[in-house]
């Protein structure tokens, strides 16, 4: 076990804004043995958040298995792919002994292990009396995240005629995102209609009926549903991308290591709330204060993520970086350096706006805007943006919810969202706004692909 920052895995090292606390291999072959990960961040996040753990094991063409340990639950407001990620691992071996070691590992590092009340896992975890017998007090259950992703694959294995199988998708999709009791009796009953007598048991329809299982989900509402998933599936997708598609343990962790250097974003580093052992309001700290700071910067972002629609929310989170890079230069207590740039003219009240040309082309909260917040210490409101950008328009996760990642469902969901977005402007406006911007879509159709060609909008 190594405790300071080390290079690893065949001379990659982990950049990281503090050094890894626990970087631990076994191995003399070029493959590795176990692998345990976790970098001061992750066990702070770890700290804040202990109550609910997410494991997702992700497996590699020669077996091996990497576990990734995330938080869960309602405290939890942490955005990017990887930002509730607290900790890797890879076992010598997937039996009771190999999981056994890990997780002691983990509770060795850990001590807020003891405050675990939920362990959320795959219905195919096989090895639970080990968690119990390591998390006594806690409570295990089958994520609905899990179900979700295993019922979907049931349904394309099935072979059902298209507009069945398009019915059981939708209705899936539908009570993910509104776990009721009665909608899940809804989908049940569906299923014991439509599958075949032969074919039901594999789909563990039982699993609907637990109550307790969705009672550890059913807190989120409709949005708030549809971004756990979409996340998740995102996270997945990039552990199966790097660890799941090489039989070389060091290199699918390598390049895992490598892409969240690249994606510092991930991190969140400044989105952590109070402990749970400091129960002071941001007010009782100094205003200057850089943890200050961050808590709000990091309320704004979280505002932004519940209130706007994906595309918006990515415009204005990349407005957002602007402020705090601008505003945080120099790590110095005596000193802030800002980005100098033209003044702006910024109207406050609902809706806020800005004489800038972001705000002006997509009366979207600017950097100039979420700066004013930040200095109120304010975040933002829902009368504050048009309502075609509020987070009702978001995409299904129709599309979201698939098994494998390719580049060609990448470009689906891309003009998926953007077909949506475009069809949400023209539909929210006036009528000599309509025209105007009918007749510029026309126009850009007819150039990109030739008026030659008729082009239905």
């Amino acid at each position: 076990i190594f405790p300071m920052a080390l290079t690893m895995l065949n001379g990659l090292l982990i950049k990281d804004s503090s050094p890894p606390v626990l970087l631990h291999q076994v191995s003399r072959a070029p493959q590795l043995d176990s692998f345990n990960y976790q970098s001061c961040f992750m066990q702070d996040v770890f700290s804040h958040f202990p109550e609910i753990l997410f494991i997702h094991r992700t497996y590699n063409p020669r077996g091996k298995v990497l576990y990734t340990f995330l938080v869960d639950g309602p405290r939890v407001q942490l955005e990017g792919p990887l930002a509730r990620a607290v900790y890797f691992a890879i076992p010598a071996k997937e039996d009771a002994e190999g999981l056994s070691q890990m997780l002691q590992v983990f509770k060795k590092f850990n001590p807020a292990w003891e405050r675990v009340c939920t362990i959320l896992v795959d219905p195919h975890f096989l090895p639970l009396p080990t968690l119990a017998m390591e998390f006594p007090t806690a409570e295990v259950l089958f994520s609905a995240f899990h179900i979700c992703k295993f019922l979907q694959g049931k349904f394309y294995q099935l072979s059902l005629e298209q507009p069945m199988e398009r019915v059981l998708l939708t209705s899936l999709q539908s009570t993910m995102c509104s776990a009721t009791a009665g909608n899940l009796r809804r989908l049940y009953t569906l299923l014991s209609n439509c599958v075949p007598p032969a074919r039901l048991p594999e789909l563990h329809s039982h699993w609907l009926l637990n109550d307790r299982i969705w009672l550890a989900h059913r807190w989120r509402s409709r949005a708030e549903s549809r971004r756990y998933f979409q996340s998740l599936e995102v996270t997945t997708r990039i552990l199966s991308q790097f660890f799941g598609t090489t039989p070389s343990e060091k290199q699918g962790m390598a390049s895992l290591f490598r892409y969240m250097q690249q994606n510092p974003g991930d991190k969140a580093s400044f989105n952590l709330g109070p402990s749970p052992q400091n129960n002071h309001s941001p007010s009782d700290a100094s205003p200057d204060s850089p943890k200050t700071e961050q808590l709000v910067e990091a309320r704004i972002q979280h505002s932004l993520n519940a209130i706007c629609t994906g595309p918006a929310a990515q415009l204005c989170l990349g407005e957002l970086a602007v402020v705090q890079k601008s505003m945080h230069l120099i790590g110095c207590e005596n000193m802030n350096i800002q980005i100098l740039e033209d003044t702006h003219k910024v109207q406050p009240q609902p809706p806020a706006s800005c004489s800038c040309y972001f705000n002006q082309a997509f009366h979207l909260p600017c950097r100039h805007i979420l700066a004013m917040l930040s200095a109120r210490r304010q975040v933002l409101q829902p009368d504050m943006l048009p309502a075609q950008w509020t987070a009702s328009c978001a995409t299904s996760l129709d599309s979201i919810l698939s098994s494998t990642w390719s580049e060609t469902l990448d470009k689906h969901l891309a003009v998926t969202l953007l077909t949506e977005e475009v069809g949400q402007l023209l539909q929210h406006c006036s009528k000599e706004e309509f025209e105007r911007r009918y007749s510029t879509l026309r126009e850009l159709a007819d150039s990109w692909i030739g008026p030659y060609e008729q082009v239905q909008l």
